[in-house]
């Protein structure tokens, strides 16, 4: 009778072990621009959220998602609804397999900096704060939008988040706010 209590219970530590404390989840959506929208709600309502690329069976032809806290789900979920923008799914984060991928790399080349949020690139000279290279991204607005920046100090270089409203317009100043926070203005 001791065996199989043994044996039970070392069965029951060992699923004990598979299961997995769930305190993060993904919001999925079908356009970026409801994700840069749904960021910017939430920061507003003090939520702790990041903005990261979902695991590609999660891609809706979206390659952003909201990483949200899982105890907040509900209430999160019942405001978007409120607002018209609910997701398309609440994906827990589960394992290795689920983790978002970093939105957001970075490169030291000594002097130069080069940041790369998704498919944009920004590299910086880290002494005198001018933007030396823009790369990446298919939209559009690439081309403006490096036109407007190229040659241009942190400080002096226009807000993207006025100027663009593509994915790589938000990438690139996503790639800026994090030089800034790197190197300051």
């Amino acid at each position: 009778m001791l065996n199989w209590f043994k044996k039970k219970n070392k069965k029951n530590s060992e699923e004990a072990a598979k299961q997995v404390d769930v305190t993060r989840g993904l919001l999925i959506f079908a356009h970026p621009t409801t994700v840069i929208d749904v960021e910017a709600l939430l920061k507003d309502e003090g939520y702790t959220i990041r903005v990261v690329s979902p695991p590609p069976s999660y891609r809706t032809g979206c390659d952003l998602s909201v990483e949200i806290p899982m105890e907040a789900e509900a209430a999160i979920v019942e405001l978007l609804h409120s607002v018209g923008m609910p997701p398309l799914d609440v994906v827990p984060i589960t394992s290795e397999g689920m983790e978002p991928l970093q939105f957001v790399r970075q490169k030291d080349f000594g002097r130069y900096l080069m940041v790369r949020a998704a498919n944009m690139k920004m590299t910086v000279d880290k002494e005198t704060r001018e933007i030396v290279n823009i790369s990446g991204g298919g939209c559009p607005d690439v081309p403006f939008l490096a036109t407007s920046m190229l040659g241009k100090t942190l400080a002096d270089a226009p807000d993207l988040g006025e100027v663009g409203f593509s994915l790589c317009a938000y990438s690139l100043n996503t790639a800026r706010e994090e030089i800034i926070k790197r190197v300051g203005v």
